[in-house]
């Protein structure tokens, strides 16, 4: 049988000859005006170069879906390092981590790099973009692969080589660079369009990506405490000398971790302490504001500081804005029909911002529990009235929105934002991105506290980041200190919890190829045992 017929979702289709590679495939899907970056036959992402070989459904994604912003991502790494390394030869890249909107990239040089430099790098881009250099793809034998880059001095590379199960390893080769990053890669250069380069100082510079919403590249905005944050933790590393993920699966090997995490958790621990020391210096503060996005590990991290206060003769009041959501019935909807538990207006700010002004005056007053179940407050006698020492510590989605508040004198107010960037490396390419550890993090909760499948976790998190999106970071810039809640050595431990759950996503699942992803993110970490995480590690709030 020498042709095959090719279905696509609306029902179209189309005969081949056997062995046709999707890109020619591509070529007559309909949706002219997305870019193709990859193929999903059935629910399994393929890249273009494959050959089709039988009959089957075919789906065509560009940079709006998943997989195909990850390879995007991957794609624009490799032609910007390519780039650089054309232009200045003696200097490396290095992608330290995701930063809102974009990537965290590093050169290291002994020049100081102009915006000058950034130009030219970004012109040596749009030229290896419009020749469409193709992406080629190399399956070597993992010895190869090994000795490859130990040969080119990247022997965290070589490590990571190590522990890969396959014994065929898949490299990608652009123009005179060979590399890898953990993705398919497109077929060629050319569908890499949309992009930009921030250039912040200091040799570093932004890979501003497009939007997943929109396929549009965002306007970038810096945030200086944040990157100022994942510095710090770097920096921590390399005194402990485990700058790359091989160096902590040799501390794992060697019987050596559990000091490691020890430290780790001292680091953290100390993190909140220094805001503690930073709010009781400040007399006029009344109410700390804590904002973070889902599995940021806010239950936590307002605990611990809640502990500090109260050693310093504070007496904090615990409040979580979601006790004071509207009925269900009154809940906003959004377009779709669906409730949005999301928004500003999901709360009853008017009870909200009574009972704050009146605890402020020294009124005693009660407080409301949602019953999420019968979906409405309930009022059960928890009376509180504050002291002379007493603060009020606000948990929830938007306490970094003035909205929420606007009764309080901004002198009355701290802000904090958290969320976990983890500043472990895989290597000097690859990194653990700050949105995957979330997600992984908030598999492992849902499937324990709420007996949540794969499946639905995954299908809920667009709309969870959607929400994010729209009602904490555009105000990230209002925090008065950032909190990194990741622990550099969490996702050993996380890995034993999400390995067989992700494995569980059954292979017709629609969510089979993100649970293969998260399974090889974690691939190269060595499993730690949880008897090692302290009982009141940030890391409890997720495993138990």
């Amino acid at each position: 049988m020498n042709e095959i017929t090719i279905t696509w979702k609306d029902g179209t289709k189309k005969q081949y000859p056997k062995g046709t590679t999707y890109f020619e495939i591509s070529k007559d899907d309909k949706k002219k005006e997305n870019t193709i970056l990859g193929v999903k036959i059935g629910n399994e992402i393929s890249s273009l170069d494959s050959k089709a070989l039988t009959n089957g459904t075919v789906e065509f994604f560009g940079v709006q879906d998943l997989a195909g912003y990850k390879m995007y991502q991957s794609a624009l790494k490799f032609i910007f390092e390519v780039s650089v390394k054309e232009l200045f030869p003696q200097s490396e890249v290095h992608f330290l981590h995701s930063v809102p909107k974009g990537i965290l990239s590093e050169i290291i040089t002994l020049e100081n790099f102009t915006n000058e430099n950034v130009k030219q790098i970004k012109g040596k881009m749009a030229e290896i973009i419009s020749s469409k250099e193709i992406f080629q793809k190399y399956n070597l034998l993992k010895k190869d692969a090994y000795n490859y880059f130990l040969s080119i001095k990247e022997p965290e590379k070589a490590k990571n080589i190590q522990t890969v199960n396959n014994e065929i390893v898949t490299l990608y080769k652009l123009k005179d660079k060979i590399n890898y990053y953990y993705n398919f890669l497109p077929h060629d250069t050319g569908c890499i369009t949309k992009y930009d380069l921030i250039f912040i100082g200091k040799n570093r510079i932004i890979l501003v990506c497009p939007n997943i919403q929109t396929g549009e590249v965002p306007d970038y905005v810096h945030y200086d405490n944040i990157i100022d944050n994942f510095f710090l933790g770097k920096k921590w590393l390399r005194l402990m000398n485990t700058p790359y993920l091989p160096d902590m699966n040799d501390l794992v090997s060697h019987g050596k971790i559990k000091e490691f995490m020890d430290a780790n958790e001292l680091v953290f621990n100390e993190s909140i302490l220094n805001v503690a020391n930073e709010i009781t210096s400040k007399r006029d503060i009344k109410i700390v504001l804590i904002a973070g996005p889902s599995s940021s590990g806010k239950t936590t991290t307002t605990k611990r500081l809640s502990t500090y206060l109260k050693a310093k003769g504070f007496s904090p009041i615990c409040l979580s804005t979601d006790d004071f959501f509207v009925d269900k019935q009154d809940t906003p909807k959004m377009e779709n029909g669906e409730f949005d538990f999301e928004c500003l207006q999901a709360i009853d700010l008017e009870l909200f911002n009574k009972t704050l002004v009146a605890l402020l005056k020294g009124e005693e007053q009660e407080l409301p529990e949602y019953n999420f179940v019968a979906g409405k407050k309930e009022f059960n006698n928890h009376r509180v009235k504050l002291n002379k020492n007493s603060i009020i510590l606000i948990e929830g989605l938007h306490c970094l929105n003035d909205e929420l508040v606007p009764y309080i004198k901004d002198e009355n107010k701290y802000k904090i934002y958290l969320s976990p960037f983890i500043p472990l490396n895989i290597d000097r390419h690859n990194y653990i991105s700050t949105l995957d550890l979330r997600l992984i993090r908030r598999i492992i909760r849902d499937n324990r506290t709420r007996g949540r499948s794969v499946d639905q976790t995954i299908q809920e998190w667009q709309v969870v980041r959607n929400g994010e999106e729209k009602y904490i970071f555009p105000y990230i810039h209002q925090a008065d200190v950032i909190i990194n809640t990741a622990l550099s050595y969490e996702l050993g431990v996380l890995k034993i919890y999400a390995d067989p759950l992700l494995y569980s996503v059954n292979l017709n699942s629609p969510y089979y190829e993100e649970a293969r992803r998260l399974l090889n993110s974690l691939q190269g970490f060595y499993p730690i045992s949880s008897e090692y995480v302290k009982d009141d590690s940030i890391l409890r709030e997720f495993i138990g």
